[in-house]
Formats: structure tokens, C-alpha cells, sequence
């Protein structure tokens, strides 16, 4: 019985070894064709963007670096100006950072709210958690340039529609952040002060907070470094701040470059700025070296 049994187990194991090259095979054919279904997807959607272009991408691909070249050597020749430009456009730099900041303030308070009201075990009507939960998908869905762009139509150019745009696109985004940190929070700090009769409000505020407020900063933080770029951006279709002026010396032309050079200086100089500052307090408030 024992000779049986043994002269048995090499068939068994070459019936697990045969089984386990046909799924390798297997998901090796479904990688290939994947990747196949990938590529011809990307070709063909090229194809059919190239075609719609009013240039070729091949035909204009050598003159990708003109335009660079045309504002470094304007900027070259004009190098004197360079320190008086970039003060002139200095205010513009603060009008920036003001719309990044003062939108970043109001979404990541908008975006707090959103988080408690639709985190499970913390909201405060817990039928109601799947309504927050879609507002915040809602507001980080819609792009803050389409938002711009609304309301730009409706209160005209300026700052505030930037700011109401990109407030509106941090708080769905920063409540989603947030909700997954609070879905970690120990409830029994919150338990312990719900059995002595305290409010949602002082629950949230002493159970909840204390243990979430390193992260919750930390992305805030990180936040506050993309709406720079973004509020930057908006400036191209009328919302004002640096990125309005950027848009006015490129579309001048030549004549105008050593301007243009003066903002991306200042661009990016407050971006590299501002994430090693932000970068340098995420560091300390995540690994708890906060002074």
C-alpha cells in the first residue's frame, strides 16, 4: 500500500506543476493582450488628435524649442531690466499667493466638515454620510478651470471667481484626504466623552482632533502648494495674479520675452520656495518632530 501511495505523488506533483504553467501562460496572454489593446488605443487616439490639430505634432516637433530659445535670448540681451521687472510684477506674485492661500483656508475648513459628516462612526447623522460623501466627489471632480471659467462669465475677471474656483475643487479634495485619516481615529476617546453628555461639536473637537491635526495639516500644507501652481494657471483665462500677466507678455510676442522671463522667475522661485517650506513642516508634523 505504501509503494501505491508513493509511486502516486509524482503524478500529483506534475499535475500541480502542469497546472500552474497554464495560468502562467494564461495571465501572460492576458498581459500581452492588454498591453496590445493599450498600445493600439494610444496610437489610434494620437492619430485621431494629430488629425484634428491645426499643425502636425511631426511637422511642428523641431520647432519645440524656439519659443524657449526666443525668450532666453531676448531675456540674455535684457538682463539689466530683469530686477526692475520683477519688482513691477512683484504685486502680482502677492495677488497669487493671496488667491492660493485665502482659498486654501476656506477649503480645508469646508473640506473638515465635509470628512466628520460623512466618516462612519463620527458623523452626526450617520443616513445622511453618502450625501456628504457625493458633495465632496461633486466639488473635486469638476476641474477648477471649468469653475473658473463659470464663473468668470458670471462675475467677470478678477480674483474672486480664482478663489470661489479653487476653494471649491481643495474642499472636495481635502475632504476626501481627511475622511480616510479619520476612519483610523480610536473612537474610544470619543466614546469616553459621549458618556458624559458631551455634544458632537466637543467630541470632534477633543477626540477627534488632537489625534488627525498632524496629518490634516501636513495635507493641507500640500494643498497649499498645488493651488499656487493652479491659481498661477487660472490667471491664463482672466482670473487675475501672475498668470494674467504671463498670458499678456506671451501672447505680445517678441518685444515682450524679457518680461515673460521676469514671471517665470518669480514662479518659480515662490514654487521651489514654498515646497521646501511646506515639504520641511510635513516632515516634522508627520514624523512628530513639531517643536
Amino acid at each position: 500500500m505504501a509503494d501505491i501511495s508513493l509511486s502516486g505523488v509524482p503524478h500529483h506533483v506534475d499535475g500541480i506543476q502542469a497546472s500552474y504553467m497554464a495560468q502562467v501562460q494564461r495571465r501572460r496572454l492576458y498581459g500581452g493582450l492588454t498591453l496590445l489593446i493599450f498600445v493600439v488605443l494610444m496610437v489610434s487616439g494620437f492619430n485621431v488628435a494629430d488629425d484634428r490639430n491645426a499643425g502636425g505634432f511631426w511637422d511642428g516637433l523641431h520647432q519645440i524649442g524656439d519659443y524657449p530659445a526666443d525668450v532666453l535670448s531676448e531675456a540674455w540681451e535684457k538682463r539689466a531690466d530683469l530686477p526692475a521687472l520683477i519688482a513691477k510684477y512683484f504685486p502680482a506674485l502677492v495677488e497669487t499667493i493671496n488667491i492660493a492661500a485665502v482659498s486654501t483656508l476656506i477649503g480645508a475648513i469646508s473640506g473638515l466638515f465635509l470628512s466628520l459628516l460623512g466618516t462612519r462612526g463620527l458623523a452626526k447623522w450617520p443616513r445622511l454620510i453618502p450625501l456628504f460623501r457625493r458633495i465632496s466627489d461633486i466639488m473635486r471632480a469638476v476641474p477648477e478651470i471649468v469653475i473658473a471659467l463659470v464663473l468668470i462669465f458670471v462675475l467677470g475677471g478678477g480674483p474672486v471667481p480664482a478663489m470661489i474656483a479653487i476653494a471649491i475643487h481643495t474642499a472636495g479634495a481635502l475632504a476626501k484626504m481627511f475622511s480616510e485619516v479619520s476612519e483610523n481615529t480610536d473612537l474610544k476617546a470619543v466614546e469616553g466623552l459621549a458618556s458624559t453628555g458631551a455634544t458632537w461639536s466637543q467630541r470632534m473637537l477633543l477626540g477627534v482632533l488632537p489625534q488627525v491635526a498632524p496629518n490634516y495639516v501636513s495635507y493641507t500644507l500640500l494643498r497649499f502648494e498645488i493651488n499656487i501652481r493652479a491659481s498661477a494657471i487660472l490667471g491664463f483665462v482672466g482670473a487675475g495674479g501672475l498668470g494674467y500677466e504671463l498670458r499678456n507678455a506671451m501672447a505680445w510676442g517678441p518685444g515682450r520675452f524679457d518680461e515673460a522671463a521676469a514671471i517665470f522667475i518669480l514662479l518659480f522661485g515662490t514654487i521651489v520656495f514654498f515646497d521646501q517650506v511646506s515639504s520641511r513642516y510635513r516632515n516634522r508634523l508627520t514624523e512628530g518632530q513639531g517643536q
